[in-house]
């Protein structure tokens, strides 16, 4: 009874020890993930101080990165930063989640019945090469310059990147897995949730980041029309102004913003194909 409890004991510190030092090497990987990236920035940066300093750049085109850390420092200091990113993120997250219901049902009928790819697919087609910028002008003419017209263009930007991958990972299911799944007498439905599903999570995912990327870009779109807040409108005030330094910190802002929603998904894809054996990167 004895030498079973320490076998058990000995058993459970070694398993311990193990998970240990996975979870060791995950940080440090993660770690040294990290500073890698910050590398290249840090060395741009650095190089762009360093020219603007000297007058390489004139700073009324280029202004140096200590001043646009101070412009933004100032409109945080004075609550402004707060409000045009609050009401930009709140415009991409409500364009995102519209865009992306949208994609999900359409994506899906197009995906599984060949009917409905002829009947709509070649409109959603013609309609996806249309400009960003096209839209503007017709959606003023039909909702005013209000919050409805704006995420609604956000919406129109991420439903199409999001609608393609959808129905490319439905079609892309292996018609093997489908025949195996009827072989084990899986119904339609217990086809859809154990077979089809997983098999096109991957490309969904991917079209999840696509989407999420091109609302930020759309939303400077939207906010051309008739905005008072936001980080499109900040452009447009520090063009009007002849601020370049604003100009760049919304850019600025936008590039940090956008990164880290789209480091939010890619954990959140991380974690949904973990079941993935995927290639490993040397």
């Amino acid at each position: 009874m004895e030498k079973s409890a320490g076998r058990f004991v000995g058993r459970k510190v070694a398993d311990e020890s193990s998970t240990g030092g996975k979870r060791e090497q995950r940080d440090t990987k993660r770690l040294q993930s990290i500073l890698l990236g910050s590398l290249l920035p840090v060395l741009l940066v650095a190089v762009w101080e360093v020219l603007s300093r000297t007058g390489v750049f004139p700073a009324y085109q280029l202004p140096a990165p200590s001043t646009i850390l101070s412009t933004i420092r100032e409109m945080a200091r004075d609550g402004s930063l707060y409000s045009h990113v609050g009401i930009t993120t709140f415009r991409v997250f409500a364009g995102f989640i519209i865009g992306t219901l949208l994609a999900i049902v359409l994506g899906s009928i197009v995906g599984f019945y060949e009917k409905a790819e002829q009947i709509f697919d070649p409109m959603i087609q013609a309609f996806r090469s249309i400009p960003s910028l096209a839209w503007v002008p017709l959606f003023i003419l039909w909702m005013g310059i209000g919050e409805p017209s704006k995420v609604t263009m956000i919406a129109v930007g991420v439903f199409f990147p999001v609608y393609l991958n959808v129905v490319s990972g439905i079609a892309g299911v292996d018609r093997k897995l489908i025949e195996v799944g009827k072989m084990y007498g899986l119904n339609t439905f217990q086809l859809i949730r154990r077979v089809i599903l997983p098999a096109s999570m991957p490309s969904f995912l991917t079209g999840l980041r696509s989407g999420l990327g091109l609302g930020w870009m759309f939303v400077v779109a939207a906010e051309l029309m008739g905005a008072s807040t936001g980080l499109g409108y900040l452009l447009v005030l520090g063009q009007n102004t002849l601020s370049p330094e604003i100009i760049i910190a919304s850019i600025i802002l936008f590039a940090i913003i956008g990164k880290l929603t789209d480091w939010i998904l890619k954990i959140v894809e991380q974690r949904a194909l973990h079941w993935q054996d995927g290639m490993v990167k040397s």
